[in-house]
């Protein structure tokens, strides 16, 4: 059993509840920055097999200048773990898509496991600098299509890859260890912008979006029916009762001076779409009602929304995402074994709101 996106069939004892829903569940691995370098590894691990335990299908995995190397995380995670996919960020200006496929192949090859992909086409800006990585916005996109569209054709391994392109070039290339079909990777992409969908669109991946409150993401529906799969990445606190959960939530992230003055800088030199529109977003006062919430955002301690309350009004919110089509659910970095524990309470009272079956 598992919950969503994963081809695994192995059965697995534990949360029956969840064997119907239809949505894919990712975890969040934390960043080396933002812990010993004693203490990360267990961290990991630990992350990893709860990630297990609580049937997700994987574990995404950041990448930038500031971070341990992606792919040294992913070996730590499939050998100590039995099902999970690395969800693995991929910044094109670090490798060659080539060197990204023999990866996948040799993981499969060596511990009969599936890698995800998060295929990046940003980044920090001074890192992209820092670089000598001055692409547009819309042009670092079209160069992101181009390389997976190699990763893509190298994997499926039929006939020699060949390609030419604006950014890359490739001929009679071949992939050895080929890649088993059942080990094809998953494949995400930032969705916010057109320009993320019409990638996602051309590369055939899923759309994930940090997302506005659910009845902004109507608009959605459209996209939907381009046949681009969609997801989103949010951060889930609940409790039983909805002012605890407020306590938990401003107790994690409380406001924060220093915080706030570093998310203003960073929103003077992106171009990320999704990072200057929930900025741009005002965050009504909390109420009772509100569920929908940026706080975690804007004190600058973690980069997408979070839903919080009882777990029966968080239950519901998420269950409109669902029911929107956001078929895959990146939450954040789990601060314990009982924090996942409670947001897949979440995805349980979801379905048996019917939020897994939209539409049918």
């Amino acid at each position: 059993m598992t919950i969503g996106c994963s081809t695994e069939t192995t059965q697995r004892s534990g949360i029956d509840s969840l064997a119907d829903l239809d949505v894919c569940v990712f975890t969040t691995c934390p960043q080396s920055k933002d812990l010993d370098r004693r203490d990360y590894i267990r961290r990991i691990i630990d992350i990893a097999q709860w990630t297990e335990e609580f049937h997700c299908d994987g574990m995404l995995i950041y990448t930038d200048n500031g971070l341990v190397d992606p792919w040294l995380i992913a070996q730590i995670v499939v050998e100590n773990t039995k099902h999970i996919m690395p969800l693995v960020a991929v910044q094109p200006i670090y490798m060659h898509p080539y060197s990204v496929a023999k990866l996948v192949a040799s993981i499969a090859y060596l511990h009969d496991r599936r890698i995800a992909l998060n295929m990046l086409a940003g980044g920090f800006r001074n890192d992209l600098i820092a670089l000598g990585d001055t692409t547009e916005h819309d042009d670092r996109y079209l160069r992101t299509t181009e390389y997976t569209q190699i990763i893509k054709r190298l994997l499926k391994g039929d006939v020699t890859t060949e390609l030419t392109g604006k950014y890359y070039s490739v001929t009679n290339l071949k992939m050895t260890p080929p890649l088993p079909p059942e080990f094809f990777p998953e494949i995400l992409i930032s969705g916010s912008s057109a320009a993320g969908m019409a990638a996602a669109k051309a590369i055939g991946a899923t759309a994930i979006r940090y997302p506005q409150p659910a009845e902004f993401e109507a608009a959605e529906r459209d996209a939907l029916a381009t046949g681009v799969k969609c997801g989103v990445r949010v951060g889930l606190i609940a409790r039983e009762d909805n002012e605890e959960a407020w306590h938990i939530a401003h107790e994690r992230f409380p406001e924060d001076r220093r915080g706030q003055l570093a998310h203003q800088i960073a929103m003077k030199v992106t171009d990320s779409v999704w990072h200057k529109r929930l900025s741009a977003l005002d965050q009504p006062p909390l109420s009772d009602d509100t569920v929908y919430w940026l706080g975690p955002m804007q004190n600058y301690k973690t980069f997408c929304p979070y839903l919080v309350g009882s777990y029966s009004r968080v239950a519901a919110e998420l269950g409109r995402y669902i029911s929107l089509g956001f078929r895959t659910v990146i939450l954040d970095i789990p601060p314990s074994r009982d924090e996942l524990a409670r947001a897949m309470e979440v995805f349980r009272r979801t379905m048996k709101r019917g939020g897994h079956s939209p539409g049918r």
